[in-house]
C-alpha cells in the first residue's frame, strides 16, 4: 500500500489551475506531473493543507483562497519606473517577471503591469494575488521522501516545473 499524503512525503500530482473568471493558469495535464515534497511549502499553503490524508488514485477540486494562495492583492506594491530601468535589449511585455533586490539585498521578483510609452508599471504583487484558486489535482503518486530530500527541503522529481 502507498501511504497517504503527510509531511515528509514526496507526492505527485497532475493538476489544473482556473482562476476567478474560469481560465486556466496553468496545467500538468498532458505533460510532466508535479512532484513536491509535502509539508515544505513547496506549494501554496491552502492546497497543501487540502492534499493532507489523500491517497494514490485521488482526484479532487481544492478551492483556495487568496490568503492561503498567492496573498491578497496590495495595491501599494505596485510602482511605476522608467523603461531605461531595463536593459536595453529586451522587449518589455505585461506578465514578464524580472529579478530585483530588495532594500534587505534579497532577491524578489517583480512582474510587469503595463508598459505605456517610457513608464513601466511594476509589480511586487505576485500575479495570481487576489485570486481566489481552484485546482483540480489528481494524485499520481505518493512515497516517503529519501533522507537527502528531507535535508533539501525539495523532492528530485524528473525533471519538471519548478514553481516558486
Amino acid at each position: 500500500m502507498k501511504p497517504a499524503i503527510a509531511n515528509g512525503h514526496v507526492v505527485t500530482i497532475h493538476y489544473r489551475l482556473t482562476l476567478d473568471d474560469g481560465s486556466i493558469a496553468d496545467e500538468s495535464f498532458g505533460g510532466d506531473p508535479l512532484v513536491y515534497l509535502h509539508g515544505s511549502h513547496n506549494i501554496v499553503p491552502g492546497l497543501e493543507r487540502q492534499l493532507a490524508g489523500k491517497n494514490v488514485g485521488d482526484s479532487c477540486e481544492c478551492v483556495v483562497p487568496p490568503e492561503e494562495g498567492y496573498g491578497n492583492y496590495d495595491p501599494a506594491a505596485d510602482q511605476t519606473v522608467p523603461k531605461t530601468a531595463f536593459p536595453p535589449n529586451v522587449e518589455l511585455k505585461a506578465g514578464m517577471s524580472f529579478q530585483t533586490r530588495a532594500r534587505n539585498g534579497q532577491a524578489m521578483p517583480v512582474w510587469i503591469r503595463s508598459v505605456k510609452g517610457d513608464d513601466v508599471v511594476v509589480t511586487a504583487n505576485h500575479p495570481l494575488a487576489g485570486q481566489t484558486l481552484t485546482f483540480k489535482v489528481e494524485v499520481v503518486d505518493v512515497r516517503r521522501a529519501t533522507a537527502e530530500e528531507k535535508k533539501h527541503g525539495h523532492a528530485h522529481g524528473p525533471g519538471g516545473h519548478h514553481h516558486h
